[in-house]
């Protein structure tokens, strides 16, 4: 089972979402305060299982609902997703993977473990 681990950072609080093998899988934004932070994980755990993927990677590519994960290419050319709410708000980021198939992993792997993850404090 993954875990969600709370952990301060100099500009405030933010989470990382681990795979059952320790290796992070999407991370938050900085949160002011740790019930913010909380309140973050408990989105992704309510929308990440019911999130349509959206490839933006795709000419033409078809516009879905929120929430939904955005798949695009960033500045380096590697492949990342986003998880936005049901407000449009982003509420998760990934690393950049080298393929879209390992893209698609780490989205799977969210929706897999962010439900019944625990929150652990470092």
């Amino acid at each position: 089972m993954g875990k969600f681990v709370i952990r301060t950072v100099p500009s405030g609080i933010k989470f990382d979402l681990k795979a059952t093998n320790g290796q992070v899988i999407a991370t938050s934004e900085v949160y002011t305060t740790e019930s913010a932070c909380r309140n973050g994980i408990e989105s992704i755990q309510k929308n990440a299982p019911i999130a349509e993927i959206e490839d933006q990677t795709a000419e033409g590519y078809e516009t879905k609902t929120n929430p939904k994960f955005e798949v695009y290419e960033d500045k380096a050319g590697e492949i990342r997703f986003r998880l936005t709410a049901r407000n449009g708000q982003i509420i998760a980021t990934s690393e950049g993977y080298k393929t879209m198939a390992s893209c698609t992993n780490g989205i799977e792997s969210v929706k897999k473990n962010a439900p019944e993850a625990e929150i652990v404090e470092e």
